[in-house]
């Protein structure tokens, strides 16, 4: 009895192991068609900005797939930065643009991101801005090279 219940175990092991060896692995391969967002650049360069500037950059983008384009979303990384992107679908071979709004009232520097869901999959696109936003105080105030008891030096 001993010896028919361990036949019995080394058989289902054994058919355990061909039906895993039998079964082959497939992975999931990317189609070629579908909606393609490409950008002309995905750095967004304010540069060295006063106070209270212009806070609207655009960025512009082509749709090189095959499918319209559909953006989900886009967010900031923060509260200070706000895109505002096309609702409509973007066919195949035209462009779009995305507005990025900073918030410039910020003095400091700026090294923020935007990203994007489309219907291109489930990976994000990603915009990077950066720049500074000069002070009041670093527009108007001259800088001394005295110490607080003898500020002229």
């Amino acid at each position: 009895m001993k010896n028919l219940f361990l036949l019995f175990i080394a058989l289902l092991g054994s058919a355990a192991l061909t039906a895993q060896n039998a079964a082959p692995a497939t992975t999931p391969q990317k189609s070629s068609g579908g909606p393609k967002m490409v950008f002309e650049n995905t750095s967004v360069d304010y540069g060295e900005i006063k106070k209270g500037s212009e806070p609207v950059r655009k960025v512009s983008f082509t749709n090189k797939g095959t499918e319209p384009l559909i953006i989900k979303n886009a967010r900031g990384s923060c509260g200070c930065t706000v895109p505002t992107w096309p609702k409509e679908p973007i066919m195949p071979g035209e462009a779009g643009t995305i507005e990025i709004r900073y918030d410039t009232q910020r003095p400091g520097p700026i090294n923020k991101t935007v990203k994007i869901q489309t219907n291109e999959g489930d990976e994000e696109q990603t915009l990077y801005l950066k720049g500074n936003v000069a002070s009041e105080d670093e527009e108007t105030v001259p800088k001394s090279n005295g110490t607080i008891l003898n500020p002229k030096g």
